[in-house]
């Protein structure tokens, strides 16, 4: 029997990760073109995990003409810790789920990995 070309090791809901500083639960990390979610709090040089897959609540900024539509692309702004749907240089998260007006200070979104 041949050796097999692909080796199952995870389900893929989740990945490893070893952050070189300290990560809060909660916090979205971007690796190239990876982002992802810490589902605890990972201390620096400490193996954890982040979700790549699943619906979060990110904060998005707020006033005149912030609203975002259920099914848009969205995108993580780093700089200002917020969701957009400006690709520019930001990275894409997923798709919105629930429609956010400008007064909501999140939105609900799939990760799209």
């Amino acid at each position: 029997m041949a050796t097999p070309l692909v080796k199952f090791v995870q389900a893929g809901d989740a990945v490893d990760y070893t952050p070189g500083s300290d990560v809060a639960a909660g916090d979205v990390v971007v690796q190239s073109e990876l982002v992802g979610v810490a589902k605890v709090a990972i201390d620096a040089n400490e193996l954890g995990a982040l979700h790549v897959e699943g619906v979060f609540d990110f904060p998005k900024s707020s006033g005149s003409s912030t609203a975002i539509a259920v099914g848009s692309n969205v995108y993580w702004d780093a700089s200002n810790e917020v969701a957009t749907t400006t690709a520019s240089t930001h990275k894409l998260i997923g798709k919105t789920v629930k429609a956010a007006t400008d007064d909501d200070t999140t939105v609900r979104v799939k990760l799209n990995q």
